[in-house]
């Protein structure tokens, strides 16, 4: 009997060939929180510098488009067949005559042309205005082709 438990004693214990995952899930966790912790905070106060490009420009068949212009200061301006320099309107002209044009035709092409330094918010207001108001299905933004120097 003295062979036998000593025999126990001596017995190795086997080897694990598994990898303990536990402290990879919590440092996974801890990432995962701090992630969503600071994923809001990264919206904040972006500046946005809107890229020029050299696309070509959208064909158009014989139509002119009518061009609502946002100066700097808000201002709106009108340019559409007929008229030889932009005609200053307020929102409410701008949307009555927009929408009469687009009544008459309505593939004719409208475009939005904000001046570099109009307000983003008041460029955005001219497209929803032109778009619930007016019945545009489709407004564009005009834009300078990148070679060409600005006002």
């Amino acid at each position: 009997m003295a062979l036998t438990s000593a025999g126990r004693r001596h017995r190795k214990k086997k080897l694990k060939a598994e990898i303990n995952v536990v402290p990879y899930i919590d440092v996974m966790l801890v990432l995962l929180i701090i992630f969503m912790v600071t994923a809001p905070l990264l919206n904040v106060g972006v500046d946005v510098n809107l890229p020029q490009s050299d696309a070509k420009p959208l064909e158009q068949k014989n139509k002119k488009p009518v061009v609502v212009q946002v100066a700097s200061d808000g201002a709106l301006a009108l340019t559409y067949e007929g008229l030889d320099r932009p005609q200053a309107v307020t929102r409410e002209a701008m949307v009555a005559k927009v929408k009469g044009f687009i009544v008459a035709d309505p593939q004719l092409p409208v475009y939005v042309a904000g001046d570099r330094d109009a307000n983003y918010q008041t460029v955005y207001e001219v497209l929803t205005l032109l778009q619930r108001e007016a019945k545009v299905s489709r407004a564009g933004l005009m834009g300078n082709p990148a070679d060409s120097k600005g006002k």
